[in-house]
């Protein structure tokens, strides 16, 4: 018993430094997006995310770079350099705590499309939190206030395309190695990253470059914290801690961007969170009885 406390509490660490780093990057974005094209912002990070991966497939010499499934790596860089994209972009419309409040939304677009393209069935209790999370998606972006931008939506969208790629990443995860998944989404997301970057070029400085690789080191951190806190708990076991990002991310927000949360924000925060809990934490409970 006292083992599976500590196996829980390790997980607990990883996962919320995992939280820790993705607000972090997601500042690093921002600041840098305010500045720079955010097509050059998302080259850059992958290009150095791709870089520091190198020498770990080349450690394992030619044999880790091969991949029979090329085409899903590049339909995975797809969707990212698009999500992410928008992602950036978003981040330069909205503050980055009710950016964050909507990316608790992926796990509801998860669940839509893994019940379409994975025939993963889909309960009542499910539709009605799926409902409840959208609308506290609306209230939260303040649709009717005088000072809303459409172009808001964005990071819906986004949030979308992450959920898209969670649902290829969940088909494929067991047919490719870490190391590759993370290399070649991050490979393919430069490439077509590079294009619109050079028509969109801004000269950087070399403080920029820096903030460029730590972006990249830390998209690869918050993976490698992910995988070694879910090999020591189950995903859902580690949701409620999750929502530990809202906290870093206004506090972060806060002091570097001087943003405030809303009313709204908060009041769509409040339906969000206890949506995608019940839903993290009704399917952990759910997978836990099949497999018994």
């Amino acid at each position: 018993m006292e083992k599976d406390s500590k196996r829980y509490v390790i997980a607990v660490w990883w996962f919320v430094m995992s939280l820790a780093v993705s607000s972090m990057n997601d500042a690093l974005q921002k600041y840098l997006s305010s500045n720079i094209g955010f097509f050059q912002v998302v080259f850059f990070r992958f290009f150095f995310a791709s870089v520091v991966l190198l020498p770990i497939l080349l450690l394992g010499g030619v044999k880790s770079f091969y991949t029979p499934r090329i085409y899903i790596h590049f339909i995975r860089g797809l969707f990212l350099f698009v999500a992410i994209s928008l992602w950036c972009y978003g981040l330069t419309i909205v503050p980055m705590v009710t950016a964050t409040v909507l990316t608790f939304t992926i796990p509801l677009f998860v669940l839509i499309l893994a019940r379409i393209f994975l025939k993963e069935q889909v309960s009542v209790p499910f539709i009605i939190a799926t409902l409840l999370g959208f609308s506290g998606a609306v209230i939260a972006l303040d649709v009717t206030h005088i000072a809303f931008e459409i172009k808001a939506f964005v990071i819906i969208l986004a949030a979308l395309l992450f959920a898209s790629l969670d649902v290829i990443n969940k088909k494929f995860v067991h047919q490719e190695t870490t190391t590759s998944m993370l290399f070649y989404s991050a490979l393919f997301t430069a490439i077509l990253a590079f294009v619109p970057m050079m028509y969109n070029w801004i000269d950087l400085s070399w403080n920029d470059y820096a903030l460029f690789f730590l972006l990249g080191i830390g998209g690869n951190l918050i993976l490698f914290c992910l995988l070694k806190a879910f090999k020591k708990a189950d995903a859902s076991a580690l949701a409620p801690y999750r929502y530990l990002e809202l906290l870093l991310s206004a506090s972060l927000g806060f002091f570097l961007f001087s943003e405030m949360p809303t009313v709204m924000l908060v009041a769509g925060a409040a339906i969000i969170i206890p949506s995608t809990l019940f839903i993290a934490l009704y399917k952990g409970a759910a997978e836990k009885d099949r497999s018994k």
